[in-house]
């Protein structure tokens, strides 16, 4: 057997076991608990341990093939990134005014666990001079997660769900139904990479479900449908607005805490549950995403769940995930409905994107 096989089967192995022992650290430590009282947290952490240790299969039924898109599809819900649909979101703009919905990348950023964001300059400058005219010139050296850190896109290879026994990387199950054995590689993804994503040209939707309740959102605050038909009729819109291929947003106010009081930021959040998560699958969104680091309510109502929402949109349905956006400038102009314009890194093998993500209005 071809040595490089061996050595790859055992980098992906010490990989997962690493990640597995990060992941329980990290959610045990207060995740998932949060924001739930230090007795019920206390209480509840020996349960915790055996439930990321057993992730539950939201449902024993096979979602693959892509009842769409094919068996053979690797871009998800960007497929609905048509000319059509592009000339339909330009509709949107009336008045050219750009906002960007991107945070600032820097160190001091909330980050998920043990994430981490470093930026170097190599030299002062970096080299030169070069030529009769003394040209000098900066580089930048960076070391992150590129693609989960501040403004994030979950591309298709970040989530999946394990089906069989703790260690089977057949029954460990992605987009279309892809294996990890299928999909890892310590060097890449070898499916699902962000390569495969198209750019985003589509028409946006904002809830504002922070002004609907007239205050900031709690972590554990589920946002309902019926809090975004609420919403809808607050800002003069339509349900009927939101077509298929369409991206929808959700302002919580937790993006208040950004840089101001990062521990209770990454400490739990307000967002979408299931039920909003399935209105999303109903309406044919190709995104969501959120003011806060997940999109979705972290704790979840079902103490039992760990991030059900990531794993009913992006592993079973493709639906993309753009996560710490900042939405201030849109709802003070009142733009509720925009074109939403983003272009993932096509980097190979990446399981996200960082990026600069526009409103066009």
């Amino acid at each position: 057997m071809d040595s490089r096989y061996l050595q790859d089967k055992e980098d992906l192995k010490k990989s997962a076991d690493v990640v597995d022992e990060e992941r329980r650290t990290f959610l045990t430590a207060g995740l998932v608990g949060g924001a739930v009282a230090a007795g019920a947290l206390a209480a509840g952490v020996a349960h915790a341990q055996q439930q990321v240790a057993q992730t539950p299969a939201l449902s024993d039924k096979p979602w693959w093939p892509h009842p769409r898109w094919g068996k053979d599809d690797q871009a998800g819900a960007s497929n609905w990134i048509t000319p059509a649909k592009v000339l339909d979101a330009a509709k949107l703009i009336k008045d050219g005014k750009i906002y960007r919905i991107g945070r600032v990348y820097e160190a001091a950023m909330p980050k998920f666990g043990e994430r981490a964001f470093t930026l170097r300059i190599p030299g002062t400058p970096t080299g030169g001079p070069f030529g009769a005219n003394k040209l000098i010139y900066h580089d930048e050296f960076l070391a992150t997660e590129i693609g989960q850190t501040g403004t994030q896109f979950d591309g298709l290879a970040h989530i999946g769900i394990q089906m069989g026994k703790d260690g089977d990387m057949n029954e460990m199950r992605w987009y279309n139904g892809l294996t990890e054995l299928e999909i890892a590689g310590p060097y890449g993804m070898k499916k699902l990479g962000m390569e495969h994503v198209k750019p985003f040209f589509t028409r946006g939707h904002l809830f504002d479900i922070e002004a609907l309740k007239g205050r900031m959102l709690e972590a554990g605050e589920e946002i309902k449908v019926a809090d975004l038909r609420a919403a809808l009729q607050k800002q003069n819109m339509q349900e009927a607005d939101v077509k298929e291929g369409d991206a929808v947003f959700f302002n919580t106010g937790w993006g208040k805490l950004w840089m101001k009081n990062n521990d209770k930021y990454n400490g739990g959040e307000p967002g979408i549950g299931l039920e909003v998560a399935k209105w999303c699958v109903d309406k044919g969104v190709c995104l969501t995403g959120g003011d806060c680091w997940a999109t979705e309510v972290v704790p979840n109502p079902d103490k039992n769940l760990a991030f059900p929402v990531h794993g009913e949109l992006i592993t079973k349905h493709g639906i993309f995930n753009h996560e710490n956006l900042v939405f201030d400038d849109l709802i003070a102009d009142r733009k509720y409905q925009f074109a939403y314009i983003f272009s993932p890194a096509p980097i190979k093998g990446a399981t996200g994107s960082n990026g600069g993500p526009i409103a066009v209005t």
